[in-house]
């Protein structure tokens, strides 16, 4: 079973030789072929070429196009600090909507050079994979990418000094994300991820009332493009797991704060999750043994099936290779379920 199979007889909650193995690789990758991050960023060649390492070596089932949050901002104007050997960031001190009346006046693009690069990646990663392993785009969710857009601190005196004007960006915000993703699909790209992690920040009541909506919105507009939703939210969610579970995603990741046990309650059988190991105390500090017993307790406490193997967060760079071993032994011990 190779491993766009065994995704996809995951998510139909079909029997699978082996749990999925999706985690996020972004930094990892880069280190994996000696390439600087900043050139991951930059470069569709060099982020493919990187992924499609990473991925042969540690058996990954899928490959992807993420390098940042930054990309959509930086093709609509938004001010970008760049790295040579770390991921980029919005300069929040030049924020672009920092004068909110300049909302008007934005209108969903054409890719630029960022969002370009991305569609160049996943055509790449396409192609070197064929039906192998699935290949994954991104897009920003509401809250994250209206934080770039505006700044997080203005964002979040927003959700309540001018709840109409979050309206209105996150309006614009998901005409944008959509129009990208189309684009990504027919890049190539069969999973759709959603990067929200500024939702986690708001609190039940405000994520109820103003970001919940435009979550259900992004995933059942992503369904009718035939995208697989990938929703990842960094952060403590516990207190959104009830209205979580009313956004049609497929796969759902949870950080290293969120129990597996918890959320499983909250969504029933039968839904993937994904996550809850700590990326740095246990993946990339503890022992291969910390590795495994991690893994094992999220797959129990995730009711031992629809479980995808994936950290709460991205792979830290500089984690021991004995502990990634041990994260593709732990995947690819057999199943029967």
């Amino acid at each position: 079973m190779n491993g766009r199979d065994r995704i996809l007889r995951a998510l139909a909650g079909e029997s699978v030789d082996s749990l999925p193995l999706i985690p996020i690789s972004m930094m990892a990758a880069a280190d994996e072929v000696g390439e600087k991050y900043g050139r991951y960023v930059a470069d569709a060649a060099v982020h493919a070429r990187c992924q499609l390492a990473f991925a042969e070596r540690w058996d990954i089932d899928h490959v992807s196009a993420i390098s940042c949050p930054t990309s959509e901002a930086a093709d609509l104007g938004a001010a970008i600090i760049y790295y040579e050997d770390q991921p980029p960031a919005v300069d929040e001190g030049r924020a672009l909507l920092a004068d909110k009346g300049r909302l008007s006046r934005l209108r969903v693009i054409e890719p630029g050079k960022r969002m370009s690069k991305r569609l160049e990646t996943l055509r790449l990663l396409k192609a070197g994979v064929g039906a192998e392993r699935m290949v994954e785009g991104w897009v920003e969710g509401p809250a994250a990418e209206a934080c770039d857009l505006r700044g997080i601190n203005a964002l979040m005196l927003d959700f309540y000094d001018d709840p109409g004007f979050v309206r209105e960006l996150f309006s614009f915000v998901f005409e944008n994300a959509m129009a990208f993703a189309r684009l990504q699909k027919e890049a190539g790209a069969e999973v759709m991820g959603v990067g929200d992690a500024a939702s986690s920040l708001v609190g039940p009541a405000l994520y109820r009332d103003l970001v919940l909506e435009w979550e259900k919105k992004y995933a059942s507009s992503l369904h009718a493009m035939g995208l697989v939703v990938r929703l990842h939210i960094c952060g403590n969610t516990t207190d959104l797991l009830p209205l979580l579970r009313d956004v049609e995603w497929d796969i759902l990741d949870l950080d290293s704060m969120v129990s597996l046990e918890s959320a499983r309650a909250a969504m029933g059988p039968g839904r993937l999750l994904s996550g809850n190991v700590d990326p740095v105390r246990v993946l990339r500090n503890g022992s291969p043994e910390d590795v495994e017993g991690g893994f094992k307790l999220c797959f129990a406490e995730a009711g031992a099936s629809s479980y995808a193997v994936c950290a709460g967060c991205e792979i830290p760079r500089d984690t021991p290779s004995e502990n990634l071993a041990a994260m593709r032994r732990f995947a690819r011990a057999p199943r029967t379920t």
